[in-house]
Order: structure tokens, then C-alpha cells, then sequence
């Protein structure tokens, strides 16, 4: 019985996600479907965090392929097409998004974080060495060093004495 629940449970599994939409769109010729495909494939769902166009199943994502197919079969550019999609969604839909002064930081940010942590470790690693210099230079002074051998020798009687 047991099995018998299992394996309903995984056929019902598989069937829901055979259930996804299909796209099925008529391309005039090879070159337009493979320019849908490159377009939809280099897009980014706007909904999904990571997750290109062709890939996603979110609604917005199947809007955004009617609309790249409707906009192909009115003759317009891959450029004009993404400006289009820019415009309404902002640069977040590019994979690459353009060098501008509101992608700076997204552009350069990770190696700046990189630089300023190299920066911290080096500044450690310094004042560490120089502390350790210290330590070292400070030493015993000649009273302290006869005090300890006082210490140890008194120590030594001690033990002798047991």
C-alpha cells in the first residue's frame, strides 16, 4: 500500500510539471526562430530573480514572449525590441546591463568591496607584525631577569626539598 501511495505521488508530481505552457509560435523561416530563441535566451525575466525569459514559467515571462513574437513578426530590430523592454522594465531585464552612472556600483562595487578587504587584511597583518616586534624587543630588564632566576632556583630547591 505503502508503494502503491509513492508512486501515485510521483506520477502526480511528473504530470504537473508536464503541464508547463508550451510556446508554439509559426516563424517564417529558420533565421527568426533562432533570433527569438537568442532573444528570449539573453533576456531576463523580470519576475524571477535569476532566470531568463525562455526558462521561466511566471505569466510575465510568457507576456514578455508574445510580445518579442509579436514585435519580430512587425519587422522590428533585436535592438529596438530590447530598448522596448528597457524602457518598460528598466535595465534589470539585460544580463549585461550598460556602464552608466546608475550601474556603476553594480559594475564595479564587488572588486572595490575586493580592494577595500585586501586593504583590512593587509592593516592587520601589519599592526599583528609589529605587535609581535614589540613583544619580542621589550624583553626582560636585568632586574626582572634576576628576579626570575631567583624565582626558578627557589623553585628547583623546592622540588629537592620534597
Amino acid at each position: 500500500m505503502k508503494r502503491l501511495l509513492i508512486s501515485a505521488g510521483l506520477a502526480l508530481g511528473l504530470l504537473a510539471s508536464a503541464h508547463a505552457a508550451i510556446d508554439t509560435f509559426e516563424f517564417a523561416n529558420e533565421a527568426e526562430r533562432q533570433r527569438y530563441r537568442n532573444l528570449i535566451e539573453e533576456l531576463r525575466c523580470p519576475k524571477c530573480q535569476n532566470q531568463n525569459i525562455a526558462d521561466s514559467d511566471a505569466p510575465i515571462a510568457m507576456d514578455l514572449r508574445n510580445e518579442i513574437f509579436r514585435m519580430l513578426e512587425e519587422g522590428k530590430s533585436n535592438d529596438e525590441i530590447i530598448d522596448f523592454l528597457v524602457s518598460r522594465y528598466g535595465d534589470f531585464v539585460l544580463y549585461k546591463p550598460p556602464l552608466t552612472s546608475r550601474t556603476l556600483l553594480l559594475w564595479y562595487g564587488p572588486a572595490g568591496l575586493l580592494v577595500i578587504g585586501f586593504g583590512v587584511l593587509g592593516v592587520i597583518v601589519l599592526r599583528r607584525r609589529g605587535q609581535n616586534k614589540d613583544r619580542s624587543a621589550a624583553g626582560l630588564s636585568v632586574d626582572e631577569q634576576a628576579r626570575l632566576a631567583a624565582l626558578l632556583e627557589q623553585n628547583s630547591q623546592d622540588k629537592k626539598d620534597r
